[in-house]
């Protein structure tokens, strides 16, 4: 829906009317055959039908693009009324700035901002509001530390509030202790089938060099009694040689 035509001051072009709902063009679109729409009219018009509302020639979402840059200057030079006009504010300003003057204005009505209060106020009156309202919250007079609402006043125990959070802090204690005794299981666990791991491979290296020593052993026996049987061949060969 476009903005009701009712609040700009002077007149208003023809042509920066929505073809559909016949107020003034908000966030625009156009369709080839040169026709303007808001862009929520056109697409919901759209949904139900395939061209222009205006002439009937055959349109498609694809098609639609931006507004003439002469048009949308036009548009935004149109003068109007800020729309808490009705509550007291007097602000006439551009299209192309109402929409940051009525976030800020001080006529608009907000919502309370306290958890349960369902009261609408002028952004101006909030302050007074939140002095008084019955949803306000403020700390403990009695020292406990807590944060009450006024409408919880009468039912408010310090004690009995101080030993719910007690138990809330017990309770949460515990579970952390607990969660930590499982993380320190657990890595004692990993540490564990680490080691029983670590010390597997060892004693398989153990036994591999154990095999190596006893081989070597053997090549040694071996080649002491090779030497033992070439020195008595040398021993042999000399009495031979002797002899001859």
């Amino acid at each position: 829906m476009g903005y009701d035509i009712e609040r700009f001051v002077g007149y208003v072009n023809e042509g920066l009317l929505c073809s559909i709902c016949r107020d003034v063009l908000e966030d625009p679109l156009q369709a080839p055959c040169e026709h303007a729409f808001c862009t929520a009219c056109i697409h919901g018009w759209l949904v139900h039908h395939s061209n222009c509302p205006e002439d009937r020639q055959v349109i498609d979402v694809s098609l639609l693009r931006p507004l003439y840059r002469y048009m949308k200057n036009d548009l935004n030079r149109l003068q109007l009324h800020c729309r808490n006009r009705e509550y007291g504010c007097e602000m006439v300003c551009s299209l192309e700035s109402i929409d940051r003057h009525e976030r800020e204005c001080e006529y608009s009505q907000i919502p309370c901002s306290n958890a349960g209060c369902t009261v609408q106020i002028e952004r101006r009156n909030l302050d007074g509001h939140l002095a008084v309202c019955e949803y306000r919250s403020r700390e403990c007079p009695n020292g406990c530390g807590f944060t009450i609402l006024s409408a919880e006043d009468t039912q408010h125990n310090c004690v009995a509030e101080l030993r719910t959070e007690l138990e809330l802090l017990r309770s949460e204690m515990i579970c952390r202790v607990e969660e930590a005794k499982h993380e320190m299981e657990s890595r004692l666990d990993s540490q564990r089938r680490h080691m029983v791991q670590k010390e597997s491979i060892l004693q398989n290296e153990i036994e591999e060099l154990k095999s190596q020593m006893s081989r070597m052993m053997s090549d040694v026996r071996s080649l002491m009694a090779a030497e033992r049987q070439h020195r008595q061949e040398l021993e042999q060969a000399e009495l031979e040689k002797r002899e001859l």
